[in-house]
Protein backbone atom coordinates (compact mmCIF):
# COMPACT_ATOMS: atom_id res chain seq x y z
CA UNK A 1 0.00 0.00 0.00
CA UNK A 2 1.04 3.61 -0.56
CA UNK A 3 0.93 6.19 2.19
CA UNK A 4 -0.15 9.80 1.68
CA UNK A 5 3.29 11.09 0.70
CA UNK A 6 3.94 8.19 -1.69
CA UNK A 7 0.60 8.79 -3.41
CA UNK A 8 1.37 12.46 -3.93
CA UNK A 9 4.83 11.68 -5.25
CA UNK A 10 3.46 8.97 -7.54
CA UNK A 11 1.39 11.60 -9.34
CA UNK A 12 4.58 13.38 -10.35
CA UNK A 13 5.36 10.37 -12.55
CA UNK A 14 2.23 11.11 -14.62
CA UNK A 15 1.96 13.94 -17.13
CA UNK A 16 -1.73 14.35 -18.01
CA UNK A 17 -2.72 17.15 -20.37
CA UNK A 18 -5.02 19.32 -18.24
CA UNK A 19 -6.54 22.64 -19.24
CA UNK A 20 -7.92 24.93 -16.53
CA UNK A 21 -9.29 28.44 -17.03
CA UNK A 22 -7.58 28.86 -20.39
CA UNK A 23 -4.17 27.56 -19.38
CA UNK A 24 -2.24 24.30 -19.30
CA UNK A 25 -1.65 22.89 -15.82
CA UNK A 26 2.02 22.01 -15.39
CA UNK A 27 1.61 19.89 -12.25
CA UNK A 28 -1.64 18.78 -10.61
CA UNK A 29 0.30 18.31 -7.37
CA UNK A 30 1.70 21.84 -7.23
CA UNK A 31 -0.99 23.95 -8.89
CA UNK A 32 -3.03 25.80 -6.22
CA UNK A 33 -6.26 25.14 -8.12
CA UNK A 34 -5.78 21.37 -8.22
CA UNK A 35 -3.74 20.64 -5.08
CA UNK A 36 -6.83 20.58 -2.79
CA UNK A 37 -8.21 17.71 -4.89
CA UNK A 38 -4.95 15.84 -4.47
CA UNK A 39 -5.17 16.47 -0.72
CA UNK A 40 -8.71 15.09 -0.56
CA UNK A 41 -7.79 11.83 -2.26
CA UNK A 42 -4.57 11.59 -0.24
CA UNK A 43 -6.66 11.14 2.91
CA UNK A 44 -7.73 7.71 1.62
CA UNK A 45 -4.07 6.71 1.60
CA UNK A 46 -3.19 8.39 4.90
CA UNK A 47 -5.98 6.74 6.91
CA UNK A 48 -5.00 3.27 5.68
CA UNK A 49 -1.95 3.53 7.95
CA UNK A 50 -3.85 4.81 10.98
CA UNK A 51 -4.40 1.92 13.45
CA UNK A 52 -7.70 3.49 14.52
CA UNK A 53 -9.16 3.05 11.03
CA UNK A 54 -7.25 -0.01 9.81
CA UNK A 55 -10.30 -2.30 9.93
CA UNK A 56 -12.33 0.05 7.74
CA UNK A 57 -9.57 1.23 5.40
CA UNK A 58 -7.83 -2.08 4.64
CA UNK A 59 -8.73 -5.65 3.81
CA UNK A 60 -7.16 -8.80 2.38
CA UNK A 61 -6.98 -9.33 -1.37
CA UNK A 62 -8.90 -12.40 -2.47
CA UNK A 63 -6.45 -12.64 -5.38
CA UNK A 64 -3.10 -12.46 -3.58
CA UNK A 65 -3.87 -12.83 0.12
CA UNK A 66 -2.02 -9.59 0.78
CA UNK A 67 -3.18 -6.61 2.83
CA UNK A 68 -4.56 -3.92 0.52
CA UNK A 69 -6.35 -0.59 0.63
CA UNK A 70 -10.10 -1.28 0.66
CA UNK A 71 -10.55 1.05 -2.31
CA UNK A 72 -8.79 -1.52 -4.54
CA UNK A 73 -10.75 -4.55 -3.29
CA UNK A 74 -13.62 -6.71 -4.55
CA UNK A 75 -16.34 -7.21 -1.94
CA UNK A 76 -16.21 -10.72 -0.45
CA UNK A 77 -19.09 -10.49 2.05
CA UNK A 78 -21.96 -8.32 3.22
CA UNK A 79 -19.58 -7.23 5.99
CA UNK A 80 -17.34 -5.76 3.29
CA UNK A 81 -20.33 -3.85 1.90
CA UNK A 82 -21.18 -2.49 5.34
CA UNK A 83 -17.57 -1.51 6.07
CA UNK A 84 -17.47 0.36 2.78
CA UNK A 85 -20.39 2.56 3.86
CA UNK A 86 -18.91 3.17 7.31
CA UNK A 87 -15.56 4.01 5.72
CA UNK A 88 -17.10 6.53 3.34
CA UNK A 89 -18.98 8.30 6.12
CA UNK A 90 -15.85 8.53 8.23
CA UNK A 91 -13.73 10.00 5.42
CA UNK A 92 -16.52 12.44 4.54
CA UNK A 93 -16.49 13.68 8.12
CA UNK A 94 -12.73 14.27 7.94
CA UNK A 95 -12.59 16.00 4.55
CA UNK A 96 -15.96 17.73 4.24
CA UNK A 97 -15.85 17.01 0.52
CA UNK A 98 -15.58 14.32 -2.17
CA UNK A 99 -12.47 12.17 -1.79
CA UNK A 100 -12.90 10.75 -5.30
CA UNK A 101 -11.93 7.06 -5.09
CA UNK A 102 -15.49 5.70 -4.85
CA UNK A 103 -16.26 5.81 -8.58
CA UNK A 104 -13.27 3.69 -9.52
CA UNK A 105 -13.98 1.34 -6.61
CA UNK A 106 -17.50 0.75 -7.93
CA UNK A 107 -16.32 0.49 -11.54
CA UNK A 108 -13.90 -2.30 -10.60
CA UNK A 109 -16.53 -4.24 -8.65
CA UNK A 110 -19.10 -3.97 -11.44
CA UNK A 111 -16.47 -4.99 -14.01
CA UNK A 112 -15.58 -8.05 -11.93
CA UNK A 113 -19.20 -9.24 -12.09
CA UNK A 114 -19.99 -8.23 -15.69
CA UNK A 115 -16.86 -9.74 -17.24
CA UNK A 116 -17.66 -13.04 -15.53
CA UNK A 117 -21.16 -13.01 -17.02
CA UNK A 118 -19.92 -12.07 -20.51
CA UNK A 119 -17.36 -14.87 -20.47
CA UNK A 120 -19.94 -17.42 -19.37
CA UNK A 121 -22.26 -16.64 -22.29
CA UNK A 122 -19.80 -15.57 -24.99
CA UNK A 123 -16.74 -17.70 -24.29
CA UNK A 124 -14.45 -14.68 -23.97
CA UNK A 125 -11.60 -14.29 -21.48
CA UNK A 126 -12.38 -10.80 -20.16
CA UNK A 127 -12.72 -11.94 -16.55
CA UNK A 128 -9.20 -13.38 -16.40
CA UNK A 129 -7.86 -10.26 -18.07
CA UNK A 130 -9.58 -8.10 -15.52
CA UNK A 131 -8.36 -10.16 -12.57
CA UNK A 132 -4.79 -9.68 -13.78
CA UNK A 133 -5.40 -5.97 -14.16
CA UNK A 134 -6.98 -5.80 -10.70
CA UNK A 135 -3.95 -7.53 -9.21
CA UNK A 136 -1.79 -4.86 -10.84
CA UNK A 137 -3.99 -2.14 -9.33
CA UNK A 138 -3.80 -3.71 -5.88
CA UNK A 139 -0.04 -4.32 -6.00
CA UNK A 140 0.55 -0.65 -6.86
CA UNK A 141 -2.34 0.80 -4.81
CA UNK A 142 -3.51 2.82 -7.80
CA UNK A 143 -6.33 5.34 -7.77
CA UNK A 144 -8.80 4.50 -10.52
CA UNK A 145 -11.21 7.01 -12.03
CA UNK A 146 -14.46 5.26 -12.94
CA UNK A 147 -15.49 6.61 -16.36
CA UNK A 148 -19.11 5.95 -17.23
CA UNK A 149 -20.89 9.17 -18.22
CA UNK A 150 -20.75 10.18 -21.89
CA UNK A 151 -21.75 13.64 -23.16
CA UNK A 152 -24.83 11.85 -24.70
CA UNK A 153 -25.85 14.56 -27.19
CA UNK A 154 -29.53 14.30 -28.16
CA UNK A 155 -31.07 12.33 -25.30
CA UNK A 156 -33.86 11.03 -27.52
CA UNK A 157 -31.42 9.13 -29.75
CA UNK A 158 -29.24 6.08 -29.20
CA UNK A 159 -25.45 6.39 -29.62
CA UNK A 160 -25.35 5.17 -33.22
CA UNK A 161 -28.12 7.60 -34.22
CA UNK A 162 -26.36 10.74 -32.97
CA UNK A 163 -25.46 13.42 -35.50
CA UNK A 164 -21.91 13.23 -34.15
CA UNK A 165 -20.80 9.64 -33.43
CA UNK A 166 -18.20 10.86 -30.92
CA UNK A 167 -20.81 11.96 -28.37
CA UNK A 168 -20.51 8.45 -26.94
CA UNK A 169 -17.16 6.67 -26.57
CA UNK A 170 -16.82 4.07 -29.31
CA UNK A 171 -14.39 1.73 -31.00
CA UNK A 172 -13.05 3.16 -34.26
CA UNK A 173 -10.53 0.42 -35.02
CA UNK A 174 -9.92 -3.19 -34.02
CA UNK A 175 -6.30 -4.16 -34.48
CA UNK A 176 -4.28 -7.29 -33.93
CA UNK A 177 -2.71 -5.77 -30.82
CA UNK A 178 -5.72 -3.90 -29.43
CA UNK A 179 -8.43 -1.35 -30.14
CA UNK A 180 -8.61 2.39 -30.79
CA UNK A 181 -11.37 4.41 -29.10
CA UNK A 182 -12.71 7.91 -29.64
CA UNK A 183 -15.15 10.19 -27.83
CA UNK A 184 -15.30 11.78 -24.40
CA UNK A 185 -16.36 11.14 -20.83
CA UNK A 186 -18.02 14.01 -18.93
CA UNK A 187 -18.15 14.98 -15.24
CA UNK A 188 -15.20 12.72 -14.40
CA UNK A 189 -14.62 12.78 -10.64
CA UNK A 190 -10.99 12.78 -9.47
CA UNK A 191 -9.70 12.19 -12.98
CA UNK A 192 -6.62 14.39 -13.06
CA UNK A 193 -5.17 13.04 -9.79
CA UNK A 194 -5.96 9.41 -10.56
CA UNK A 195 -3.47 7.01 -12.08
CA UNK A 196 -5.83 5.26 -14.47
CA UNK A 197 -9.36 5.48 -15.81
CA UNK A 198 -11.68 2.51 -16.22
CA UNK A 199 -13.99 3.14 -19.20
CA UNK A 200 -17.52 1.68 -18.94
CA UNK A 201 -20.57 1.87 -21.24
CA UNK A 202 -23.18 4.41 -20.18
CA UNK A 203 -26.52 3.18 -21.48
CA UNK A 204 -28.55 0.29 -22.86
CA UNK A 205 -27.35 -0.62 -26.37
CA UNK A 206 -28.77 -2.35 -29.42
CA UNK A 207 -27.06 -4.37 -32.11
CA UNK A 208 -26.52 -1.22 -34.16
CA UNK A 209 -24.61 0.25 -31.19
CA UNK A 210 -22.11 -2.56 -30.70
CA UNK A 211 -19.10 -0.32 -31.36
CA UNK A 212 -20.19 1.63 -28.28
CA UNK A 213 -20.10 -1.48 -26.09
CA UNK A 214 -16.61 -1.01 -24.77
CA UNK A 215 -14.89 -1.28 -21.39
CA UNK A 216 -11.17 -0.81 -20.93
CA UNK A 217 -8.42 0.65 -18.75
CA UNK A 218 -6.25 3.61 -19.78
CA UNK A 219 -3.61 5.71 -18.06
CA UNK A 220 -4.83 9.26 -17.42
CA UNK A 221 -1.86 10.53 -19.41
CA UNK A 222 -2.14 8.10 -22.32
CA UNK A 223 -1.44 9.58 -25.78
CA UNK A 224 -4.59 11.21 -27.14
CA UNK A 225 -6.17 11.94 -23.73
CA UNK A 226 -7.00 15.58 -22.94
CA UNK A 227 -8.70 16.79 -19.72
CA UNK A 228 -10.69 20.02 -19.33
CA UNK A 229 -11.04 20.80 -15.64
CA UNK A 230 -14.52 21.81 -14.57
CA UNK A 231 -15.39 25.07 -12.84
CA UNK A 232 -16.66 24.93 -9.25
CA UNK A 233 -18.52 27.34 -7.03
CA UNK A 234 -16.13 29.88 -5.49
CA UNK A 235 -13.10 28.01 -6.86
CA UNK A 236 -10.93 31.12 -7.36
CA UNK A 237 -11.24 31.90 -3.66
CA UNK A 238 -8.53 29.33 -2.96
CA UNK A 239 -6.07 31.78 -4.57
CA UNK A 240 -6.99 34.53 -2.10
CA UNK A 241 -6.28 32.95 1.28
CA UNK A 242 -7.73 30.34 3.61
CA UNK A 243 -10.90 31.93 5.04
CA UNK A 244 -13.15 32.58 2.03
CA UNK A 245 -12.84 29.02 0.71
CA UNK A 246 -14.29 27.71 3.96
CA UNK A 247 -12.28 24.50 3.58
CA UNK A 248 -8.87 25.55 2.33
CA UNK A 249 -7.05 22.22 2.61
CA UNK A 250 -9.54 20.14 0.67
CA UNK A 251 -11.49 20.53 -2.54
CA UNK A 252 -15.03 21.88 -2.91
CA UNK A 253 -16.22 18.75 -4.74
CA UNK A 254 -14.55 16.03 -6.81
CA UNK A 255 -12.56 18.01 -9.37
CA UNK A 256 -14.66 16.85 -12.31
CA UNK A 257 -13.36 17.00 -15.87
CA UNK A 258 -14.43 16.61 -19.44
CA UNK A 259 -11.99 13.94 -20.62
CA UNK A 260 -11.52 13.76 -24.38
CA UNK A 261 -10.27 10.56 -26.02
CA UNK A 262 -8.67 11.36 -29.36
CA UNK A 263 -8.11 7.97 -31.01
CA UNK A 264 -6.60 6.37 -27.92
CA UNK A 265 -4.98 2.96 -28.36
CA UNK A 266 -5.77 0.25 -25.79
CA UNK A 267 -3.93 -3.12 -25.84
CA UNK A 268 -6.09 -6.25 -25.63
CA UNK A 269 -5.00 -7.12 -22.10
CA UNK A 270 -6.71 -3.92 -20.94
CA UNK A 271 -9.95 -4.47 -22.87
CA UNK A 272 -12.83 -5.96 -20.85
CA UNK A 273 -15.75 -5.54 -23.25
CA UNK A 274 -15.60 -5.18 -27.01
CA UNK A 275 -18.93 -5.27 -28.81
CA UNK A 276 -20.98 -7.39 -26.37
CA UNK A 277 -23.84 -4.89 -26.47
CA UNK A 278 -26.34 -7.19 -24.75
CA UNK A 279 -24.44 -6.75 -21.49
CA UNK A 280 -24.30 -2.96 -21.55
CA UNK A 281 -27.49 -2.44 -19.52
CA UNK A 282 -26.37 -4.99 -16.93
CA UNK A 283 -23.02 -3.23 -16.66
CA UNK A 284 -24.69 0.14 -16.14
CA UNK A 285 -27.21 -1.16 -13.60
CA UNK A 286 -24.58 -3.03 -11.60
CA UNK A 287 -22.32 -0.01 -11.41
CA UNK A 288 -25.20 2.33 -10.61
CA UNK A 289 -26.43 0.23 -7.67
CA UNK A 290 -22.94 0.08 -6.16
CA UNK A 291 -22.48 3.81 -6.63
CA UNK A 292 -25.88 4.74 -5.23
CA UNK A 293 -25.08 2.66 -2.16
CA UNK A 294 -22.29 5.15 -1.42
CA UNK A 295 -24.41 8.21 -0.93
CA UNK A 296 -25.72 7.21 2.47
CA UNK A 297 -22.07 7.00 3.48
CA UNK A 298 -20.07 9.85 1.96
CA UNK A 299 -22.93 12.36 1.77
CA UNK A 300 -23.96 11.60 5.34
CA UNK A 301 -20.37 12.29 6.38
CA UNK A 302 -20.70 15.69 4.74
CA UNK A 303 -24.12 16.16 6.34
CA UNK A 304 -22.52 15.54 9.73
CA UNK A 305 -20.18 18.47 9.08
CA UNK A 306 -23.02 20.69 7.80
CA UNK A 307 -25.13 19.89 10.86
CA UNK A 308 -22.17 20.65 13.11
CA UNK A 309 -21.49 23.95 11.37
CA UNK A 310 -25.15 24.97 11.64
CA UNK A 311 -25.18 24.15 15.36
CA UNK A 312 -21.95 26.11 15.81
CA UNK A 313 -23.37 29.09 13.90
CA UNK A 314 -26.36 29.16 16.25
CA UNK A 315 -23.93 29.37 19.15
CA UNK A 316 -21.81 32.04 17.50
CA UNK A 317 -24.94 34.06 16.73
CA UNK A 318 -26.11 33.76 20.33
CA UNK A 319 -29.36 32.02 19.34
CA UNK A 320 -30.81 29.58 21.89
CA UNK A 321 -34.38 29.27 20.56
CA UNK A 322 -36.13 25.90 20.68
CA UNK A 323 -36.86 25.98 16.94
CA UNK A 324 -33.11 25.71 16.26
CA UNK A 325 -32.95 22.46 18.18
CA UNK A 326 -35.99 21.19 16.26
CA UNK A 327 -34.35 22.02 12.92
CA UNK A 328 -31.07 20.37 13.89
CA UNK A 329 -32.99 17.28 15.03
CA UNK A 330 -34.76 17.17 11.66
CA UNK A 331 -31.41 17.42 9.87
CA UNK A 332 -30.06 14.54 11.97
CA UNK A 333 -33.13 12.45 11.16
CA UNK A 334 -32.66 12.92 7.41
CA UNK A 335 -28.95 12.13 7.60
CA UNK A 336 -29.50 8.94 9.58
CA UNK A 337 -32.31 7.89 7.23
CA UNK A 338 -29.88 8.03 4.31
CA UNK A 339 -27.31 6.13 6.35
CA UNK A 340 -29.86 3.46 7.29
CA UNK A 341 -30.70 2.95 3.61
CA UNK A 342 -27.04 2.41 2.76
CA UNK A 343 -26.58 -0.05 5.59
CA UNK A 344 -29.79 -1.81 4.60
CA UNK A 345 -28.82 -2.33 0.96
CA UNK A 346 -25.43 -3.60 2.17
CA UNK A 347 -26.78 -6.03 4.79
CA UNK A 348 -29.27 -7.35 2.23
CA UNK A 349 -26.53 -7.89 -0.36
CA UNK A 350 -26.05 -11.28 -2.00
CA UNK A 351 -23.23 -13.37 -3.40
CA UNK A 352 -22.90 -13.29 -7.19
CA UNK A 353 -21.94 -16.22 -9.40
CA UNK A 354 -18.63 -14.44 -9.91
CA UNK A 355 -18.01 -14.92 -6.19
CA UNK A 356 -18.19 -11.27 -5.14
CA UNK A 357 -20.99 -9.60 -3.18
CA UNK A 358 -23.54 -7.22 -4.65
CA UNK A 359 -25.90 -4.78 -2.94
CA UNK A 360 -29.70 -5.02 -2.85
CA UNK A 361 -30.59 -2.97 -5.94
CA UNK A 362 -33.99 -1.80 -4.73
CA UNK A 363 -32.64 -0.46 -1.44
CA UNK A 364 -29.55 1.05 -3.09
CA UNK A 365 -31.79 3.19 -5.26
CA UNK A 366 -33.74 4.44 -2.23
CA UNK A 367 -30.43 5.71 -0.83
CA UNK A 368 -29.73 8.00 -3.76
CA UNK A 369 -33.30 9.15 -4.31
CA UNK A 370 -33.49 10.22 -0.67
CA UNK A 371 -30.15 11.98 -1.06
CA UNK A 372 -31.43 14.10 -3.97
CA UNK A 373 -34.02 15.53 -1.57
CA UNK A 374 -32.49 15.39 1.89
CA UNK A 375 -29.15 17.05 1.15
CA UNK A 376 -31.04 20.06 -0.22
CA UNK A 377 -33.33 20.17 2.80
CA UNK A 378 -30.41 19.78 5.22
CA UNK A 379 -28.68 22.66 3.46
CA UNK A 380 -31.85 24.80 3.52
CA UNK A 381 -32.26 24.29 7.25
CA UNK A 382 -28.58 25.08 7.81
CA UNK A 383 -29.01 28.37 5.92
CA UNK A 384 -32.12 29.11 7.99
CA UNK A 385 -30.21 28.61 11.24
CA UNK A 386 -27.07 30.49 10.16
CA UNK A 387 -28.85 33.57 8.85
CA UNK A 388 -28.13 35.88 5.91
CA UNK A 389 -24.72 36.58 7.40
CA UNK A 390 -23.18 33.76 5.36
CA UNK A 391 -24.27 35.26 2.03
CA UNK A 392 -22.94 38.83 2.23
CA UNK A 393 -19.67 38.72 4.14
CA UNK A 394 -16.87 41.06 3.01
CA UNK A 395 -13.81 39.73 1.21
CA UNK A 396 -11.09 38.00 3.17
CA UNK A 397 -8.68 40.63 1.80
CA UNK A 398 -10.69 43.34 3.54
CA UNK A 399 -10.51 41.39 6.77
CA UNK A 400 -6.74 41.19 6.36
CA UNK A 401 -6.49 44.92 5.59
CA UNK A 402 -5.61 46.89 8.79
CA UNK A 403 -7.70 49.82 7.58
CA UNK A 404 -10.93 47.79 7.39
CA UNK A 405 -10.39 44.84 9.74
CA UNK A 406 -11.59 46.80 12.75
CA UNK A 407 -14.94 47.56 11.13
CA UNK A 408 -15.52 43.90 10.32
CA UNK A 409 -14.52 42.75 13.79
CA UNK A 410 -16.81 45.33 15.36
CA UNK A 411 -19.91 45.05 13.20
CA UNK A 412 -19.88 41.30 12.54
CA UNK A 413 -19.38 40.33 16.15
CA UNK A 414 -22.19 38.48 17.92
CA UNK A 415 -21.84 36.14 20.92
CA UNK A 416 -18.95 37.65 22.94
CA UNK A 417 -17.72 34.15 23.83
CA UNK A 418 -16.50 33.74 20.24
CA UNK A 419 -14.34 35.92 18.01
CA UNK A 420 -15.60 37.48 14.80
CA UNK A 421 -13.02 35.45 12.87
CA UNK A 422 -14.43 32.19 14.27
CA UNK A 423 -17.90 33.26 13.19
CA UNK A 424 -16.69 34.20 9.70
CA UNK A 425 -14.71 30.98 9.23
CA UNK A 426 -17.67 28.83 10.22
CA UNK A 427 -19.98 30.83 7.97
CA UNK A 428 -17.68 30.39 5.00
CA UNK A 429 -17.42 26.64 5.60
CA UNK A 430 -21.19 26.36 5.65
CA UNK A 431 -21.57 28.57 2.59
CA UNK A 432 -19.16 26.55 0.49
CA UNK A 433 -20.44 23.12 1.58
CA UNK A 434 -24.02 24.03 0.75
CA UNK A 435 -23.40 25.98 -2.46
CA UNK A 436 -24.22 25.28 -6.08
CA UNK A 437 -21.60 22.74 -7.17
CA UNK A 438 -21.86 20.58 -4.06
CA UNK A 439 -25.65 20.39 -4.17
CA UNK A 440 -25.78 19.72 -7.91
CA UNK A 441 -23.51 16.72 -7.35
CA UNK A 442 -25.90 15.44 -4.66
CA UNK A 443 -28.70 15.66 -7.22
CA UNK A 444 -27.07 14.25 -10.35
CA UNK A 445 -24.09 12.20 -9.17
CA UNK A 446 -24.69 8.44 -9.69
CA UNK A 447 -27.66 9.32 -11.88
CA UNK A 448 -30.45 11.87 -11.85
CA UNK A 449 -33.64 11.26 -9.80
CA UNK A 450 -35.65 9.77 -12.69
CA UNK A 451 -33.04 7.01 -13.08
CA UNK A 452 -33.65 5.94 -9.48
CA UNK A 453 -37.42 6.04 -9.93
CA UNK A 454 -37.18 3.78 -12.97
CA UNK A 455 -35.11 1.27 -11.02
CA UNK A 456 -37.35 1.44 -7.95
CA UNK A 457 -40.43 0.67 -10.01
CA UNK A 458 -38.62 -2.09 -11.91
CA UNK A 459 -37.27 -3.76 -8.77
CA UNK A 460 -40.26 -3.35 -6.44
CA UNK A 461 -42.30 -6.29 -7.86
CA UNK A 462 -45.66 -4.56 -8.24
CA UNK A 463 -47.36 -7.80 -9.34
CA UNK A 464 -46.52 -9.38 -6.00
CA UNK A 465 -47.91 -6.40 -4.12
CA UNK A 466 -51.14 -6.61 -6.15
CA UNK A 467 -51.39 -10.31 -5.38
CA UNK A 468 -51.10 -9.58 -1.64
CA UNK A 469 -53.91 -7.04 -1.88
CA UNK A 470 -56.15 -9.38 -3.91
CA UNK A 471 -55.86 -12.13 -1.35
CA UNK A 472 -56.79 -9.89 1.55
CA UNK A 473 -59.67 -8.38 -0.42
CA UNK A 474 -60.87 -11.93 -1.30
CA UNK A 475 -60.96 -11.19 -4.98
CA UNK A 476 -61.66 -14.41 -6.89
CA UNK A 477 -59.80 -13.43 -10.04
CA UNK A 478 -56.38 -14.37 -8.75
CA UNK A 479 -54.34 -15.70 -11.64
CA UNK A 480 -51.78 -18.45 -11.58
CA UNK A 481 -49.20 -15.76 -12.19
CA UNK A 482 -50.33 -14.01 -9.02
CA UNK A 483 -50.07 -17.24 -7.01
CA UNK A 484 -46.48 -17.66 -8.19
CA UNK A 485 -45.72 -14.28 -6.68
CA UNK A 486 -46.69 -15.48 -3.21
CA UNK A 487 -43.43 -15.16 -1.36
CA UNK A 488 -41.75 -12.84 1.09
CA UNK A 489 -39.32 -10.47 -0.62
Amino acid sequence: MMNKEQYIESLRQYKPIVYLNGRLVESVVDDPMTRPHVNSAAVTYELAFDPMYEELMTTTSHLTGKKINRFTSVHQSTDDLVKKVKMLRMIGQKTGTCFQRCVGFDAMNSTFITTFNIDRECGTDYHERFKKYLEYVQENDLMIAGSMTDPKGDRSKKPSAQADPDLFVHIVERREDGIVIRGAKAHQTGMINSHEMLILPTTNLGEEDQDYAVACAIRVDAPGVVHLFGRQTNDNRRLDGDIDTGNSEYAIVGGETLTVLNDVFVPWDRVFMCGEYKFAQEYVSTFAAYHRQNYGGCKVGLADVIIGSAAAMAEYNGVKASHVRDKITEMINMAETMYNCSLGCSCQGTKTEAGSYYVNTLLANTVKLNCTRYMYEISRLAHDIAGGFIATLPYEADYRNPETKGYIDKYFSANPDFSTEERIRMGRLLENMTGGTALAESMHGAGSPEAMKIMLYRESNIDHKKALAKKLAKIDKITKKDEEKDYVE
